[in-house]
């Protein structure tokens, strides 16, 4: 324990807390740490923040008396009421021009809401997203601040330099916009991350029951493909990952692994915010759906035994033309998931206000952060040629690669339809990308259904910018009637 004053200090000694203060320290910030459990504080400041300059508080007035004005504090708690309680446990002891930083993955209305209310009492309230899970947390996140820009300027010299660096040198982190702009890309982002998981988990499962392919030979895939285009985080803990054995049984320790997977609530937001602002996100909303469809492991275990269908391994298939295929299908995909997250982010960026530059925001991906990868560097040259790019396949690099790539992404889908192998995200991505290029959707037809039994109305395609208009579908059904019956 040191005495004097810190520059910096952060509330949450869980495994992201401590890292993120044992980075902060090692960039030449002294911290000051507050936990709610006296325990948790003892253990790290006599272990891993052991003669370090990181100073061990008991309760919040002696954390608070133990920093430096303007106060600069973290909370890197569990999103929701604590919060707002860490919050009320610490206003007691604040003064006005302090800052408070909300790393966790709160939701972005309730930034926006702790930010006017706490602004209204002269604090200032950032909402941070924090990406790069504990590793990231310790050598180099990517960081997602929102908030009042001044207040902001104060935070940013320690943001920069715990944040992960590009290849070109660039710390990971931009103010994205004030009030919950922040939170707001990072619940995106996490949606992303769900259908990128997604993605490769199909991919994966095609693999594994159409090929016959063990583990081992399947990681020996993903590490070659992340030597190409597909060079990701994702895809490089993927080869990885179907690489450990299982102490135990010695079995692939994924193969033992139950395949029920959770969430923490961000992919759902992210749904849940698409559809509020009238953007599609299949890919995403599939990603989330696939994980609700894995809770009910029981349920799938009863119906496989009622429900037939075909045998994965009966399909006649090429091993090495489906394998190029779904490395082909596989980044087609993914360029539909950050298509469909960056749309978002921009349909946010207009309701709320924020100005957010998205080609900054393609930017502080491409290190430290879950979903870094080679393509991200693409995404930013095209928000930077055109910042009001209307979507990410539309920039010539990608619309000439996914149309080369089409026939293989067909035959992925077809493939493992006819196989019986559920691949929502993939066949939801190519459904995204056929839509999106159909100058004529089906529609019409739904508006008429929708005319005919609640009179909602329609627009005439042959008389543009005329207006709504209805039809009395009733008394035009029964003189089609009349007009057969005499024919």
């Amino acid at each position: 324990m040191m005495a004097g004053k810190a520059q910096v200090g952060l509330v949450g000694l869980g495994v992201m807390g401590e890292n993120l203060v044992l980075n902060m320290e090692r960039n030449g910030f002294t911290v000051a740490v507050y936990n709610r459990t006296a325990e948790k504080i003892d253990a790290f400041v006599n272990d891993a923040a052991k003669g370090k300059k990181i100073i061990g508080c008991k309760d919040p007035k002696t954390f608070c008396d133990t920093l430096e004005t303007p106060r600069i504090i973290i909370l890197l708690v569990k999103a929701g009421a604590p919060v707002d309680q860490t919050i009320e446990h610490l206003k007691p002891y604040l003064s006005k021009g302090d800052i408070i930083v909300d790393g966790g993955n709160s939701y972005f209305m309730d930034t926006q809401k702790r930010e006017k209310e706490l602004k209204a009492q002269g604090i200032y309230f950032i909402g941070s997203g924090v990406s790069g899970g504990e590793e990231g947390a310790l050598w180099g996140p990517s960081l997602m601040p929102g908030g009042d820009k001044q207040a902001y300027e104060k935070l940013k010299p320690i943001w920069e330099a715990i944040a992960a660096k590009a290849e070109d040198g660039k710390p990971c982190v931009t103010y994205l916009g004030p009030d919950g702009a922040g939170h707001f890309v990072k619940m995106v982002h996490n949606g992303i991350e769900y259908g990128d998981m997604q993605l490769i988990a199909e991919v994966y499962d095609v693999m594994r029951k159409v090929l016959g392919m063990p583990a081992r030979e399947i990681a020996d895939v993903f590490s070659d493909w992340n030597k190409g285009q597909l060079d990701s985080f994702l895809i490089e803990i993927t080869s990885q990952i179907l690489r450990v054995q299982d102490p135990e049984t010695k079995k692939p320790l994924v193969d033992v692994i139950l395949d029920k997977a959770g969430q923490k609530g961000t992919g759902k937001w992210t749904a849940e915010q698409a559809q509020e602002l009238a953007v599609p996100t299949p890919t995403i909303d599939a990603a989330l759906t696939a994980r609700l469809l894995s809770a009910l492991k029981d349920e799938r275990v009863r119906a496989s035994e009622h429900l037939p269908g075909p045998n994965p391994t009966s399909v006649q298939v090429d091993k090495q033309k489906l394998l190029a295929a779904l490395a082909d299908a596989l980044f087609a995909s993914k360029i539909c998931s950050y298509a469909q997250g960056m749309a978002l982010i921009k349909a946010g960026s207009v309701e709320y206000k924020w100005g957010i530059d998205l080609a900054e925001c393609a930017a502080i991906w491409r290190g430290g952060c879950i979903i870094r990868a080679k393509m991200l560097a693409q995404i930013t040259e095209a928000f930077r040629k055109n910042a009001d790019l209307s979507n990410l396949m539309l920039y010539p690099e990608f619309s000439q690669w996914m149309e080369k790539a089409q026939n293989n992404w067909r035959h992925v889908i077809s493939t493992a339809t006819q196989a019986g192998v559920p691949i929502p995200a993939l066949s939801g991505s190519l459904a995204y990308f056929d839509s999106y290029r159909s100058a004529n959707l089906p529609q019409n037809l739904t508006q008429a259904q929708r005319d005919l039994f609640g009179a909602h109305t329609y627009e005439r395609a042959d008389k543009p910018g005329t207006g709504f208009t209805h039809s009395d579908w009733q008394a035009l059904i029964k003189a089609e009637d009349k007009a057969q019956a005499k024919s």
